[in-house]
């Protein structure tokens, strides 16, 4: 920790030496029309819902989960291109990625796998049934079309199901506006980058809408670190949603995402088999769109959605452009039908209760195989006494290739008088068996039971001089047990693996004025493994122990904002074994946006600042310094 601090705080001494004399300046006059930037912060209350701990529209002060939001603000601030490296600065998410942009990212949150983090977008379970392990690929996440991120720390299966082991990651794209609006922006830059992206909204009668398009496109580095032959990444997508006011209290709700993406691959040719230059390539198409119903009742104390969802993804790899077919492709795709009830018995009681089914598909040439699963869950959420909000729920899923499994989760939330918020939480979370895992021709395994975690966390938050700081700080300790593994014994997959983890994250925010904000956050992670053998007790791999993000805002009275950000990550292993150790690193990256007039703006950044050079997964490369400029418009 001692490392991580000094080297985060010479990094970053001199830019906040460089704002903090800004605030002897007086004040403008302009406050009504240039807001405080919005930041992220380990606070939940930063939204005006929260969506992902129950699955329904809560007010955060009642959440007694750890709860992080990203809204739109945040997202541009930052400069954000891809998801993921915004996901990579919040408390207790680790983020690898197998090369440049658009090569497999994971995110794993409080040291779970990555494919235990379950991913929405829209409402859609995104998470790939066509690959071996049901991971979400969070490469082609793109952030342009995205108006608000909810990152759930720890498990909670109750509303959502599988995969919710390590947390939840709730994506919601753009939504329609009161009234006709656009917005749009260009960019350009290191690796000859191009990013566009544009969206429009609006609502006309009882119709409302919104609709966002982008493109990228980038040479991209090696992704092999010994390589020399650039990888690139290219990416068009859409998304959209219709709303429709069938009378006052009924509407329908139509939403749609797509994207079409394209990345180099490097791989493991042969005398050698090392990672080193290949004409690999790879594209993927993600299809996923939900149409539900809603209805109201009882004076607005009943509500009722009625909703189908399907996710459907294509993989193919190519050996090299000349190939006529691929080498290797995987089909994916569910389909789920849902209720939710959502009922105010008094007003200290609300009720939820909801019934699902899933059916999955896999196809990848070789193995055709598929599976439905019905559930039912219900929760209570109760508010005893004024400021305190207890919840609980049950869920059990019938699956018809695995059985039956039944989870519970508890949460608690008061505010006491001096504005001090206690938070505590018991979650148990699942994760089924993939129909690859199941299936798969001599190496899978239809014996397989769940994969399942038992988690509790307990936090303490405070607000002082009104909300100029805030500082939070959660403990949390989860087991996992019945882990799928590949077990080399009998070459099967095979509940056998065991893990542990526990830690401490940290949270601070400073608004000393108007045009300052100043946030950072601490994460220590002691992941474990518990499986008997020969990697009892040691580090599991690429799960950093420790990691500190700071950022810095300041718009100065001319309107033209600077940022930073520095994220240090300490030293990790890159396998099970702890062989091969990851060097910690320090990344930083400066910012700045420049407004013309009240629709148009320049903005600009610089990544790794310093050109760090480091890995995060062994062998392959991470992009050093790189400059980016744009342009952005908005009209409403």
């Amino acid at each position: 920790m001692l490392k991580l601090t000094l080297l985060t705080a010479s990094a970053f001494a001199a830019l906040i030496s460089a704002t903090a004399s800004a605030q002897t300046a007086p004040a403008s006059d302009d406050r009504d029309t240039q807001p405080t930037l919005p930041i992220i912060i380990d606070d939940p209350r930063v939204g005006d819902i929260v969506v992902v701990a129950s699955g329904v529209e809560q007010a955060p002060e009642t959440v007694g989960q750890a709860v992080t939001v990203i809204d739109r603000a945040t997202i541009e601030r930052r400069q954000t291109v891809a998801l993921s490296d915004l996901l990579a600065t919040t408390p207790g998410v680790t983020v690898t990625r197998n090369g440049g942009l658009g090569a497999f990212t994971a995110v794993r949150i409080r040291g779970a796998e990555g494919e235990q983090t379950l991913t929405l977008i829209d409402g859609v379970r995104v998470n790939d049934p066509s690959s071996p392990g049901g991971g979400f690929d969070f490469a082609n996440l793109l952030a342009g079309s995205i108006d608000r991120v909810e990152v759930l720390r720890g498990p909670n299966s109750v509303p959502w199901g599988s995969q919710a082991i390590g947390g939840v990651v709730n994506v919601v794209t753009a939504q329609p506006t009161d009234r006709l609006s656009a917005r749009g922006n260009v960019e350009y830059g290191s690796f000859n980058s191009a990013f566009a992206n544009a969206g429009v909204s609006g609502t006309s009668g009882i119709v409302s809408g919104a609709l966002n398009a982008g493109y990228l496109k980038t040479d991209g580095i090696s992704a092999a670190a010994s390589g020399t032959e650039p990888d690139g990444y290219r990416q068009y997508g859409a998304t959209g949603r219709i709303g429709v006011a069938l009378a006052d209290n009924v509407s329908l709700d139509l939403r749609g995402y797509y994207a079409d993406s394209r990345v180099d691959l490097d791989g493991f040719p042969p005398p050698s088999y090392a990672l080193a230059d290949t004409s690999d390539y790879a594209k993927t198409r993600e299809l996923y769109g939900y149409a539900g119903l809603n209805a109201t009742f009882a004076d607005g104390r009943f509500h009722n959605r009625v909703a189908v969802t399907v996710a459907d993804i294509h993989r193919d790899n190519f050996a090299s452009p000349a190939a006529a077919a691929p080498s290797f492709f995987g089909r994916g795709r569910s389909e789920r039908y849902t209720y939710q009830g959502d009922v105010r018995v008094v007003d200290a009681v609300r009720l939820v209760a909801g019934a699902e089914h899933e059916d999955t598909h896999y196809f990848d040439g070789t193995l055709r195989t598929s599976r439905g699963v019905t559930s039912f869950y219900g929760e209570a959420i109760v508010t005893p006494v004024a400021d305190l909000t207890l919840s609980g729920g049950v869920r059990h899923d019938q699956d018809s290739a695995y059985g039956g499994h039944t989870t519970f989760g508890a949460n608690a939330a008061y505010t006491l008088p001096t504005r001090t918020t206690l938070r505590g939480s018991y979650a148990e979370g699942f994760k089924a068996p993939t129909l690859y895992q199941l299936g798969a021709a001599f190496y899978g395994n239809p014996n397989l039971r769940p994969e399942t975690a038992r988690s509790w966390d307990a936090g303490i938050e405070q607000h002082l001089l009104g909300r100029a700081v805030t500082a939070s700080a959660t403990w949390f300790h989860r087991d996992t047990t019945n882990q799928i593994d590949f077990d080399l014994a009998t070459f099967t997959y095979a509940n056998i693996a065991r893990t542990r983890t526990q830690g401490l994250e940290f949270g601070l925010d400073l608004r000393p004025s108007d045009r300052l904000t100043l946030n950072a956050s601490y994460s220590f992670i002691d992941a474990i493994n518990r499986a008997p053998g020969a990697n009892f007790g040691k580090q599991l791999a690429r799960r950093p122990r420790q990691s500190v993000s700071t950022s810095i805002d300041w718009r100065t009275p001319l309107g033209l904002s600077l940022g930073a950000t520095v994220l240090a990550v300490g030293d990790s292993f890159d396998d099970a074994g702890n062989a091969s150790r990851l060097d910690g690193y320090v990344v930083a990256g400066v910012r700045a946006e420049l407004p013309i007039g009240e629709r148009l703006a320049l903005y600009g950044r610089v990544d790794n600042l310093f050109d760090a050079r480091y890995q995060v997964v062994r062998g392959y490369g991470t992009p050093g310094r790189a400059a980016y400029g744009g342009v952005r418009v908005r009209f409403d």
